[in-house]
């Protein structure tokens, strides 16, 4: 998998935890944990990136963020 950023953050609306890829439009999921919205959001990364390579799309490259030390 790539290194997109991937967002997580609590819904009170959804009471779900949301995982957001800023970098991939509309590439989102939720789940009861933090864990949990993770590990489905790398699942719709991957479904993301197979759909758009199917129908030809562009598929952005990671920004990355530079680490500190």
């Amino acid at each position: 998998m790539g290194k997109h950023e991937i967002v997580i953050y609590w819904s009170e609306e959804d009471q779900a935890f949301i995982a957001e890829v800023p970098e991939l439009a509309g590439c989102a999921a939720d789940g009861a944990t933090y864990q949990e919205a993770l590990a489905n959001v790398e699942v719709v990364i991957q479904e993301w990136i197979e759909t758009a390579k199917e129908l030809g799309r562009p598929i952005p490259e990671p920004k990355g963020r530079p680490v500190s030390a």
